[in-house]
Order: structure tokens, then C-alpha cells, then sequence
């Protein structure tokens, strides 16, 4: 039964795109007589729960392991380089002044519903660019009204700041070309990866002469296409809506907003080994786990 519900209803020449109890019947031969109670029980008896559907893509990448594999390596030096080799997971986010929903504890009964007091002013749209280190957690972000160029660049300037002795900071992003633009490749060393950075082929293939030049030593990782769960930091979005965006009262108060999410960036600013656990970091992380798990000691 748990094979039958893994295959498509087409491939046993059912008709839909889901299983349902008839279609569950009359597929199989020895519960054709049966009722669809009878079928229903027979599903729980074998493990089998009506279950909700998820998103699913997955990652196309051809080098979606060699790629992984870089990462780990530049992970691997920076656990040992003592504050010589940084490694910082970046991304950026969108929130809005509109209250998004969630669930809050409430009296029964329709009349006690929480409620997302919404505005009728616009939508405004605020943007984050946030890096977390891999080692110590400590956060560093740029709150803007929009992401382009200028923020980019300001913010890799904020981020040699952070780490001023490191000799090498490592950047883990995803594939968004602005990453990429040549005016924000300007402002840092040569990169040496092996992956190819891809842009529009509208953009500029050279920097313009009016691009900031500063050398910076961060050195530009690449994650595999389509494959935001190999970052982190994606978790450290879900903790702020979880904390200030769900349900938050300041629709109306633009300004304050902004000020609750920059305080909860502040929070972040020094790193703790509790985000560290929040985002996936630890020994017992399924992805990157295993270079955080205590190494044995071989004389012992």
C-alpha cells in the first residue's frame, strides 16, 4: 500500500493527479468489494495519513556537489584559521509594513480571532542584506529601502569593518546577478573561483571607471542553483518574522517598523551560540554537521 500511494494514479491507469479512496480501491484487486470505510482503515493500518502537499524543486545544478564541496572546504580553513579565514552566509530579505499572518494565542471562539490590524496606507517594501558567520554567529547587516549597487558595495564595506584582521573573508551567496555586476566585483581581490559568475547579457562585462576600487579581501562563493536550503541565514528570516513581523502593530508606523527590525539586527551583531543552533550550524546539522562534530582524540 505505502508503494501503490508513492506512484502516480496514471501510472496504474487511475484517473486525477492524487489518490482517492475509490481510485485507492480500484486499484487494488482484493478491495474492490470492499467499502471505502474498509479502504480508509486498511490506509491507517498501513502507515498511510491523508498528509498536505509542499513546494518542491530541485536543484539542476551539474556541480551542485563540487560547488557544496567548496563551501565546506572554506568552512574547514575557518574553523582553524582563529579570525585569519572568516566565512559569512549572505542573503537579503523583504519585509513589508503590512502585518503578515500567523497564529497567536487567543479565547476560543470566532469573536477572540487574533487579527492583522492592516493599513491603508501602500505597502511600503524595506530590504535587508544580512551575513552570519559560520563559527561564532555574529551578524552583520545594511537595512535599505531598495538593493542595488551602492548597498551592495556599502555593505561589503561594512562587512571588512566587522572582521578588520581577517586576511580572507569568504562570502557564501546565491545566484542573484547583482552579485555578480562588475561595478560590485570592483570593489573586491580578484576572484578565484572556478564557477562561472553569470550576469545578463545586457549588463556591462567591465566595471565603469567610476566604480569604487577598494580591494577588499572577500572571496565570492557560489551556491548551487535553486538551492536556498544549503544557506543558513535563510533560517535566521523565518526568526525575524517569527519575533517582530507575524501580527506586528506598527502598520501604521512605518518608522518604527524599521527601528524593531534594525534592534533585531542589533541582537545579532555579536554572534551566539544559541542563533548558531537557530539556523542549523551544530554537529547535528544534516548539511555542514559533521565539520562541527568533537573530533576524536586519537591517543585517547
Amino acid at each position: 500500500m505505502q508503494h501503490l500511494v508513492c506512484r502516480a494514479p496514471q501510472q496504474l491507469q487511475q484517473p486525477g493527479s492524487r489518490w482517492q479512496l475509490a481510485t485507492v480501491r480500484a486499484a487494488c484487486e482484493w478491495l474492490q468489494t470492499r467499502s471505502l470505510a474498509c479502504v480508509w482503515r486498511t490506509l491507517k493500518r498501513c502507515g498511510i495519513r491523508l498528509k498536505r502537499g509542499r513546494d518542491y524543486v530541485h536543484s539542476p545544478d551539474a556541480h551542485y556537489l563540487a560547488k557544496l564541496a567548496d563551501i565546506v572546504a572554506a568552512l574547514e580553513k575557518a574553523r582553524h584559521a582563529k579570525g585569519g579565514v572568516i566565512l559569512v552566509f549572505l542573503d537579503e530579505f523583504s519585509f513589508y509594513r503590512q502585518p503578515t499572518l500567523a497564529r497567536d494565542w487567543g479565547v476560543r471562539g470566532a469573536a477572540n480571532q487574533p487579527l492583522a490590524q492592516r493599513s491603508l496606507q501602500a505597502n511600503t517594501c524595506g530590504r535587508v542584506i544580512a551575513g552570519l558567520n559560520a563559527i561564532s554567529g555574529q551578524t552583520t547587516a545594511l537595512l535599505a529601502s531598495k538593493i542595488g549597487i551602492h548597498q551592495m558595495v556599502t555593505f561589503w564595506q561594512a562587512l571588512r569593518a566587522a572582521y578588520p584582521q581577517a586576511e580572507t573573508i569568504y562570502v557564501v551567496v546565491d545566484n542573484w546577478p547583482l552579485h555578480y555586476h562588475p561595478d560590485v566585483l570592483a570593489a573586491l581581490e580578484p576572484q578565484r573561483t572556478v564557477w562561472e559568475l553569470k550576469t545578463p547579457a545586457s549588463w556591462p562585462r567591465q566595471a565603469r571607471a567610476s566604480a569604487k576600487r577598494l580591494g577588499l579581501p572577500i572571496q565570492l562563493l557560489p551556491l548551487p542553483t535553486y538551492a536556498s536550503w544549503c544557506n543558513p541565514i535563510e533560517k535566521l528570516w523565518r526568526k525575524l518574522q517569527q519575533e517582530v513581523l507575524h501580527l506586528h502593530g506598527y502598520a501604521d508606523d512605518w518608522t518604527k517598523l524599521k527601528e524593531k527590525v534594525q534592534e533585531f539586527l542589533d541582537d545579532l551583531r555579536e554572534g551566539s551560540t544559541e542563533i548558531l543552533r537557530y539556523v542549523g550550524l551544530t554537529a547535528k546539522s544534516k548539511l555542514f554537521g559533521a565539520l562541527f562534530a568533537p573530533k576524536a582524540n586519537p591517543t585517547g
